[in-house]
């Protein structure tokens, strides 16, 4: 176990599910206090194995998840049971952990600094200076910048996708976490406590741009 909220692996079985549903209801709960989460906004993610993943399924209110309102899809975002509707992002989770063997937990909120400057324009976000930046793999200093991509809304989302996975393959570092404008954030980690704590770390970040952008 890697931490109170989740594991790398849970495992594809009923108790590795039973661990996954647990992190995400307490993950749902924890971005619905600090705002994250309105209304039905927002979906999370756990790897339960190399091609399973636990997700919540559409809509509902995500500070106020019950076990039933987690499922499991595959790689492809097809549910594995009858008649249950996943959100239709999952295909953003599912590129993620295609992409990124190592991750283990992906989150996607609604805040209201990620709306505000994901709509200022540009297709990136330089945050520079802060102490928080060392949440990210490789930054043992705040002397440093991270370059946060900024991606256009797209209901269409196999090509959302392909946009994300064009920018990944040209990039020399990834950034784990980006935005889509006037819509939200994505950010994974090895597993739920790291994919909150980098969360947590771009939320502070970026509500400070906003707050500097206001008082300038």
């Amino acid at each position: 176990m890697s931490g109170a909220l989740g594991w790398v692996r849970p495992g594809a079985g009923a108790d590795g599910m039973s661990l996954a549903t647990a992190a995400i209801i307490a993950a749902g709960r924890r971005m619905d206090r600090h705002g994250w989460v309105p209304a039905t906004a927002g979906n999370l993610s756990v790897r339960l194995s190399p091609g399973l993943i636990a997700i919540t399924r559409s809509g509902g209110h995500k500070g106020l998840l019950e076990p039933e309102d987690v499922i499991q899809v595959d790689l492809d975002g097809a549910p594995q049971r009858q008649g249950d509707r996943p959100s239709a992002e999952t295909g953003l989770h599912c590129g993620i952990y295609r992409h990124f063997p190592e991750a283990g937990a992906v989150l996607h909120g609604h805040s209201v600094a990620v709306t505000v400057l994901s709509r200022l324009g540009g297709d990136a976000i330089r945050l520079s200076g802060y102490e928080l930046l060392k949440a990210f793999p490789g930054l043992p200093t705040h002397d440093a910048t991270i370059t946060l991509p900024v991606f256009d809304n797209d209901q269409d989302i196999p090509r959302l996708q392909a946009a994300v996975g064009e920018r990944w393959r040209q990039a020399e570092a990834v950034v784990p976490g980006y935005l889509i404008r006037g819509h939200g954030i994505y950010v994974w980690g090895a597993d739920m406590p790291a994919a909150l704590m980098r969360l947590e770390a771009l939320e502070f970040m970026l509500a400070c741009e906003m707050e500097q952008r206001r008082i300038a």
